[in-house]
């Protein structure tokens, strides 16, 4: 207090208020961001199919992430939740250009708009053609191996899987296996865009033959046939068949399957399998008819020894009193068996014998 009375306020300087600069992101242009990303998913481990694009692109995104140097933990956050966000709002996406549409739609349209549309595009498709060439089979390629010269051969052969290569190798006759065979070992200097031209020009070939109409060969489908028709028409067709063409008669033999071939051809574990696929008066009829004709009676019995005992003795009980048979009737019976035999091969439920085995 003053000696006048008065009171005395000590009045102290309001603190100054500090600006702190927080750090913000960096500004990145669209490669830049891609960089990172791309950067980053490696440094985590993650496999990154960076080969699926075209080869510009990644020699670009090989130059960016070349020019650059380090990226501060704000930035790298503020692009991978960009990254992120994108994702999540992403809903769908369709693969680009036509063979990428082909890739998804190939086993949902027909053979001939597939084909018509890869012979549209032509050489203007940017995917590899080694991709489809390797998933179609050693005959389909056999035909176009044959045609070729020795040195595209050997590059077909470099660029196949090698079992797929190997079986290839083996269709082929001795002389020219050989060559080709040397020929790989001149295949070290050979550029990529000579192997993907290469490779384009054989899927070309393969899209110009014309579709075929049936997805088995003539063999197969005369053989289907006989294996249900009745044993006279079956031994009628094959004589006929051996005047006009003793050859192709000779591998329809090797192609029919009827009742007598059952145990030669079903293993003993599948025939639970087919007992309950047929109808037991099916299965009477053809067993009853069976008895009256030897090749046909080791069937019958191949059949009766494989099943359970309860079940083959009250089918030999009714095999008894069905009594016999007529040849329509067995002719029928036996049909309905070997079809349910192919019908469960063609589910994959059996696995018949080959005649090699």
């Amino acid at each position: 207090m003053a000696q006048d009375g008065t009171a005395l306020v000590k009045i102290t300087p309001a603190p100054r208020l500090v600006a702190v600069t927080r750090p913000t992101a960096r500004v990145l242009t669209p490669r830049e961001k891609a960089a990172v990303i791309v950067r980053y998913l490696l440094s985590e481990g993650s496999a990154i199919p960076l080969s699926s694009l075209p080869d510009q692109m990644q020699t670009q995104l090989a130059e960016q992430m070349g020019q650059m140097r380090r990226i501060d933990r704000i930035t790298l956050g503020a692009v991978v939740e960009e990254f992120l966000g994108e994702l999540e709002q992403l809903g769908l996406s369709f693969p680009g250009g036509l063979e990428g549409a082909l890739s998804v739609m190939g086993n949902h349209i027909s053979p001939n708009a597939a084909s018509r549309l890869r012979r549209m595009a032509g050489g203007a498709l940017r995917a590899d053609p080694w991709e489809r060439l390797t998933l179609l089979s050693a005959d389909e390629l056999l035909g176009v191996l044959q045609d070729e010269s020795t040195e595209v051969a050997a590059v077909m052969l470099s660029k196949l899987p090698v079992p797929k290569a190997a079986e290839l190798l083996g269709k082929l006759p001795g002389d020219k296996a050989r060559r080709i065979a040397y020929a790989v070992s001149l295949t070290g200097n050979v550029d990529p865009d000579t192997v993907h031209r290469i490779g384009q020009s054989l899927a070309l070939q393969l899209d110009q033959k014309p579709p075929k109409a049936f997805d088995i060969g003539p063999v197969e489908r005369v053989g289907a046939i006989l294996n249900v028709s009745a044993a006279g028409t079956r031994d009628e067709v094959l004589r006929g068949l051996e005047l006009e063409d003793a050859g192709f008669a000779e591998q329809v033999r090797r192609a029919i399957f009827t009742f007598v071939h059952i145990p030669a051809r079903l293993s003993a574990r599948d025939v639970p399998k087919l007992i309950r696929s047929v109808d037991q008066p099916v299965l009477v009829t053809a067993l009853a008819a069976a008895q009256t004709v030897p090749d046909q009676q080791a069937a019958a019995e191949f059949l009766l020894a494989n099943m359970s005992q309860r079940m083959a003795q009250g089918l030999r009980e009714d095999m008894a009193q069905r009594g016999k048979v007529k040849e329509r009737d067995a002719d029928e019976a036996m049909g309905v068996i070997v079809l349910a035999i192919r019908t469960l091969e063609a589910s994959g439920e059996v696995v018949l014998i080959t005649d090699e085995e």
